[in-house]
């Protein structure tokens, strides 16, 4: 409750004086960062969306209306449309550079386990990546912020019943479209040739 408290000081403080805004900045810098780092998988571009997050909500922090849902939800929407706005702007093939590639003793050792987790691991985002934002975001929040379903649905603006069944229609979805995918990879069999 006491944060809460801060919090909502910290923004009616911060819509008169720019500096109180550096500490919600503080508060919400990390999971805005990592937010958009996994939604974009650019370190560099995640550093600058996440700069225009901020820069965003400063200059409109004025016309921010507490209505219930977590500051960080605000700042969450601001960050979905920047990047939805940044995927439009990007070609559909990603590139992944050599020095952002982290080899354990272990994989520098077995190049295939590495060449079959790298293609599980793209095969998983390709996947991810056709799901609807909304589904996408569900993801983010579950499994990288950890955040819990009534929390996912106050950030999302749903019930918790409502996040729990979009997440199960939402692995279902990834599951058709991981086996569709398998599918589509096996070779062709003896009678088919």
């Amino acid at each position: 409750m006491m944060a809460a408290i801060n919090e909502k000081q910290l923004i009616e403080e911060a819509k008169h004086n720019p500096e109180a805004f550096g500490k919600l900045y503080e508060l919400y810098v990390d999971k805005i960062y990592s937010y958009i780092f996994h939604r974009t998988g650019h370190q560099h571009e995640a550093e600058d969306l996440t700069a225009k997050v901020f820069h965003r909500a400063l200059d409109n922090i004025e016309r921010y209306n507490d209505t219930g849902v977590p500051f960080s939800a605000w700042l969450f929407r601001i960050a979905h449309n920047l990047v939805a706005n940044w995927h439009r702007d990007q070609s559909r093939r990603q590139t992944v550079s050599l020095e952002d590639v982290n080899l354990s003793a272990d994989q520098r050792h077995n190049p295939q386990e590495v060449i079959e987790k790298a293609n599980q691991q793209e095969l998983l985002l390709q996947a991810v990546h056709l799901l609807p934002p909304e589904r996408q975001e569900l993801l983010f929040f579950k499994f990288v912020e950890s955040m819990s379903n009534a929390e996912i649905g106050k950030v999302m603006g749903r019930t918790e019943t409502a996040v729990k069944s979009l997440y199960h229609r939402t692995v279902l979805s990834l599951r058709e479209l991981l086996a569709e995918h398998s599918n589509l990879m096996q070779p062709p069999k003896e009678n088919d040739k």
